[in-house]
């Protein structure tokens, strides 16, 4: 005990204080920072989605700083960078009754008075809240469901394309959903995000998370031929899995949903009444005149890579890619989530999606949250990744019939 005093009371543990207020201050400062680098892209997408934790290390370490570095220079500097950090930190929780109060208003405009009333059967199963503290700091609790995986529903260049279901518990036929992943159009796997897809599929969905071919070797428009391919399938062989193919709708993140978005909205193989855009590209033109600023991974690149050209080169390319342009009266309503410091999928894209669809009387649902990054629900227990799971849970609801 003596031991343990001497260290509490010594200089040591100031200096370690000091370290961790550093820590803590360079960490935080991403909240707000863009990142110039696709290395701090981590650091940019993670910051604003551990912030709690964040602030409450910020006034554990003032605490700490503050009682036992009084009259040492080390410790007012410590505690004067912990007391710094924590409004920057706890700023996402702070602004978040404001953001949230707002998507409930785009909710109801857009769906109706009950537009975020969760069926009885599963309102346990549904978030009651958009934003838990306790779910931040403790972790999520994810619905769950068992997956059969790497099912070949096509061979397409000699490449086997294959999908995994995700089916409820219940008894009876579900509506189905069919979730693309992301990855530039260039990696990814059908098994990612199972987590979230099995949390779906304990909602009472059947789940096809469906695989496609990546660029550069495979160029558009190979991956709709895939998402053709993947309907299809899901056409003739969902029933045997229960889903009632009637009542789908497709979920997918970046460029995942760039591609939900274009098999959505071109004459699908099954009747799809619903999107989920999680920061997906929707105008490649325009992304291709005004790539974003910084641009930590030359979005230019990436789209020459997927297109097969410049924009100069391959103009018609660019423009059959872009969902904005198959957007008609017929296009199944869209809920379109995005962060406001996205740095590799411009915000602008879910605005110019949601004026044209609103133009032509299409159901549309933008939600903005103002300091999420890219890519931010692959952090799912933070604050944005649980305030976009709570009211996807609910659009499907409404949207599917649920």
């Amino acid at each position: 005990m003596g031991r343990l005093s001497l260290f509490v009371h010594s200089p040591l543990l100031v200096a370690v204080t000091l370290a961790a207020a550093l820590v803590l201050a360079f960490l935080t400062c991403w909240i707000f920072l863009p990142p110039f680098h696709m290395v701090l892209i981590p650091l940019a997408v993670g910051a604003p989605e551990v912030s709690p934790v964040l602030s409450a290390a910020a006034v554990v370490l003032a605490l700490v700083s503050g009682v036992r570095g009084r009259g040492n220079r080390r410790g007012r500097w410590a505690c004067a960078i912990a007391l710094a950090a924590a409004p920057v930190a706890v700023s996402p929780l702070a602004r978040s009754p404001w953001v949230t109060r707002s998507f409930d208003r785009a909710m109801h405009d857009a769906l109706g008075p009950d537009a975020l009333t969760a069926p009885a059967p599963e309102e346990t199963r549904f978030r009651r809240s958009p934003l838990s503290v306790r779910d931040a700091v403790l972790g999520l609790k994810f619905g769950s469901a068992p997956a059969q995986r790497d099912i070949r529903f096509a061979t397409a260049g000699g490449v086997d394309l294959t999908l995994d279901v995700y089916q409820p518990a219940t008894a009876g036929v579900h509506p189905a959903i069919v979730q693309v992943y992301g990855g530039a159009w260039q990696r990814g796997s059908p098994h990612d995000y199972g987590r979230f897809a099995a949390h779906l599929a304990s909602l009472g969905y059947v789940v096809f998370a469906i695989d496609y071919r990546h660029a550069p070797q495979w160029k558009w428009p190979a991956q709709m031929a895939d998402m053709r391919a993947a309907l299809e399938w899901i056409r003739a062989h969902g029933a045997g899995y229960r889903a009632d193919v009637s009542r789908a709708a497709m979920i997918g993140r970046s460029a995942g949903a760039h591609l939900a978005l274009m098999a959505a909205y071109d004459s699908p193989a099954i009747p799809i009444k619903a999107v989920v855009n999680l920061y997906g590209p929707t105008d490649l033109e325009d992304g291709y005149r005004r790539p974003p600023r910084p641009d930590p991974f030359d979005i230019r690149a990436i789209q020459e890579a997927f297109l097969g050209g410049t924009l100069d080169q391959v103009p018609q390319q660019y423009r059959d890619a872009s969902p904005i342009t198959r957007v008609s009266a017929a296009t199944p309503a869209t809920l379109s989530i995005y962060g406001s410091r996205d740095h590799i999928v411009h915000p602008r894209y879910g605005m110019m999606l949601h004026e044209r669809l609103r133009r032509v009387g299409v159901t549309s649902v933008l939600l903005e949250i103002p300091w999420a990054e890219h890519a931010f629900d692959a952090i799912p227990n933070g604050p944005s990744a649980q305030i976009a799971l709570y009211y996807t849970e609910r659009f499907l609801a409404r949207t599917l019939g649920r």
